[in-house]
Formats: C-alpha cells, structure tokens, sequence
C-alpha cells in the first residue's frame, strides 16, 4: 500500500499518535503528520514520529481544516506516485485495522470513503447526541444520507486533492464542508463501518461543542442557502 498516504494532523498530541505511528509503519502505507502548532512542548513527540512519517511543522495554530489542507498541498508536491489518501485523528480514535479497511475499499472502488461508527457501547453523550443531530441536519439539507458525519477517518482518491483543498473552511467546520461539497457536486460517499472508540470519556478531543457546533451549523445553512 505505498501508494496510499494516511495524513494525521496532530495538535498537542501524546503516546497515542506514536502508538498508531508505529502499528501503521508495519501496515506498509506511507505516513505524514502535520503539526498544527503545538509548540516546542511537543517536540519530543515529534521527534518521535519522525522514526515513522514525514512530519511537517509550523508555529502558529490553524485548526483542524488548515492542517488537513497543508498536509494535502506537501502529498501533491512530495509523493507523486500517490494514489490514494486517507485522513485519521492522532487521538486514538482510529485504530490500524479500520484505516486499513477504509484503504481497502478505496483500491476497490475509488472516490470517496468514510470509516463510519455505529455509536454503540460506551459513548460520551455528548458525542452521541451531537453525532444524531448533526447527521438529521445534513440529510434534511444535503438530501444524502450518511452515518456518521462527524469522523475523521476519510478516504480519497488523489483527483479529488485539488478539489478539496478549495474546499472553505480551517477548523471543525472543514469536514463538513467536504459533505456539504460532495453532496452538491454529485459525489458519492462510500461508507465502511468502524469501531466506536472512545478513550477516557473522549478527553484528549480539542473540539469545542459549542463554538465549534456553531461554525459546523452554521456552514450547513450557508451551503443549503447560497451554494447549492
């Protein structure tokens, strides 16, 4: 699979980026890590990952959507045999085996793929509710249909980098403008079901459930009203 990257965007991260830096580097796919200004705190981590990814830095603080974007613009410009990207969070939440199934389902059909989970088991209520909400939302706006709109774990074919990196947006708010775009653009989301993980009541997450929820919301409406 050296002609798939996993791109991980990293902000303050801990031993948990290191440990699927590690389980991923035996998987055979080719590894990047942006860091989303977290400071010289972080450098021994970063240090660290460097055993396993290419790593780029930078000073200040983007957001999610911004790292998401750089990190595409260095797969464009650096790995040039790429065929294939998947995006993952540095938090643990997705496990090796489940981005090697979104990787799969990518050789086989291409486009876009999302690593759904079912929300089952111990799950933050927070997250379960924000999850249920949002994706009632998009359906009732995008008129599309899929699980869970909120992960991280994504999958694409290098054809659509272009595409995404014009996609507005530099925090939380950019993965929802990706299924708001694809919804307009007519391109179809492929789901795979993941497992649901949540570690320590999901506290490592840097999303803010109110400010964040309201720039999510508030891209919705702006697509379902102005760019449709």
């Amino acid at each position: 699979m050296k002609d798939t990257v996993v791109l991980i965007p990293a902000y303050h991260p801990d031993q948990k980026l290191i440990d699927t830096l590690q389980k991923l580097s035996e998987m055979e796919f080719t590894l990047l890590v942006v860091d989303d200004g977290s400071g010289s705190a972080y450098d021994p981590i970063f240090i660290e990952a460097a055993r396993y990814a290419r790593v780029v830095r930078y000073a200040k603080n983007r957001g999610k959507g911004g790292a998401l974007k750089q990190g595409m613009r260095c797969v464009l410009k650096c790995f040039p045999g790429m065929k294939y990207l998947i995006t993952a969070d540095a938090d643990g939440q997705h496990r090796p085996d489940d981005i090697q199934k979104v990787s799969h389902r990518l050789h086989q059909k291409g486009g876009f793929v999302i690593g759904s989970r079912a929300f089952v088991g111990e799950v933050p209520l927070r997250s379960r509710f924000g999850n249920t909400v949002t994706r009632g939302v998009y359906r009732m706006v995008s008129g599309v249909s899929v699980k869970d709109t909120q992960t991280g774990l994504r999958g694409f074919d290098r054809s659509l980098l272009s595409w995404l990196i014009k996609i507005p947006g530099m925090r939380y708010e950019y993965e929802m403008n990706v299924l708001m775009s694809a919804a307009r653009d007519n391109i179809t989301i492929d789901e795979v079901m993941i497992e649901t993980v949540y570690e320590n009541d999901n506290s490592s997450s840097h999303f803010r459930p109110l400010q964040d929820s309201v720039k999510i919301y508030k891209e919705i409406f702006r697509f379902a009203l102005f760019d449709r």
